[in-house]
């Protein structure tokens, strides 16, 4: 794809007046040119951009990483998806015969087996030991290059397909303790995170009005106008930049400052972020069943 820097800042969270620093300081991107010279980036552009961000936030200095060849930084990727392997060989075996059978777009055996995994282990051990840790490395493998997008998806999909299955066999309560609004913020995708939770809420005897991805303003207005909500949960997963992300949380907290907002996804932008009083950030999945087991203690 063809990207302008703006597209690069979206993408990345690194503000355009920073991007262009690093290229003239540490040659970070080299940009191309249209046939009227306009400077435009591709998806290795891109791809490079990332791992510069991911490395530096693990404690490498801006111009050591730029100064990196893609050799060593693909070196470097290799073992933070080192990391990502569990020490735990039966769930290992999982995700490594899921990735294989989804990067050759194997739906039968991929399904067979995720079934499998989670009527062994239930949804929650399933997602926490195996689907996560899938999903984490599917992103730096992507990084490295070494899958292409449509991949991603393939396997995603079947995924959510899984989650929303697990889902429709709990049953509908007439009564409740509370209601919670999910959504995602209209420039995010990723709405895996977002089912589990629903599921998670739905097994806890919660209400759950799921709005899903991409939700524009307007339409969680609409929303939240027509039901008795105390509670909404949103997910940001892409890099943007920290100004963009508090804009949009200070905005959701002054427009329901009685209701308590809930923010889960990429830990490393939102560590960073001043959040207001009623906002909190889940980080982790034993956060959130913590939230939702005080929830019932006080109804």
């Amino acid at each position: 794809m063809r990207y302008s820097i703006s597209d690069l800042e979206q993408l990345s969270g690194v503000q355009t007046h920073t991007i262009r620093i690093w290229e003239r300081r540490y040659q970070a991107l080299e940009p191309l040119r249209s046939e009227g010279n306009t400077r435009f980036y591709n998806d290795n552009h891109l791809r490079r951009l990332l791992n510069i961000v991911g490395l530096s936030q693990i404690g490498m200095k801006i111009s050591q990483v730029c100064a990196l060849s893609e050799m060593e930084m693909d070196v470097l990727l290799a073992q933070e998806i080192d990391n990502t392997f569990s020490k735990e060989h039966h769930f290992e075996y999982y995700i490594s015969q899921l990735l294989n059978y989804g990067l050759v777009y194997d739906e039968f055996h991929f399904d067979e087996l995720i079934s499998k995994c989670i009527e062994e282990y239930g949804v929650v051990k399933s997602y926490q030991s195996v689907i996560y840790p899938l999903l984490v490395r599917l992103g730096l493998m992507w990084r490295r290059d070494h899958i292409c997008p449509a991949q991603e998806h393939f396997l995603s999909n079947i995924i959510r397909r899984k989650l929303f299955a697990s889902i429709d066999h709990i049953p509908l309560n007439k009564t409740f303790q509370s209601t919670w609004v999910l959504f995602l913020p209209e420039d995010e995708d990723h709405e895996i995170g977002l089912l589990f939770a629903s599921y998670l809420l739905r097994s806890a005897g919660q209400r759950v009005i799921y709005l899903g991805a991409k939700v524009p303003l307007e339409s969680l207005k609409e929303t939240m106008a027509g039901v008795e909500a105390g509670h909404l949960m949103l997910f940001m997963v892409r890099n943007r930049p920290l100004s963009v992300s508090e804009q949009y949380l200070q905005e959701l907290s002054d427009l329901y400052p009685q209701k308590k907002i809930h923010v889960s996804g990429n830990g490393k932008l939102i560590a960073d972020l001043k959040l207001a009083e009623n906002v909190d950030w889940l980080q982790s999945i034993q956060d959130f069943e913590l939230t939702i087991k005080n929830l019932s203690h006080v109804n």
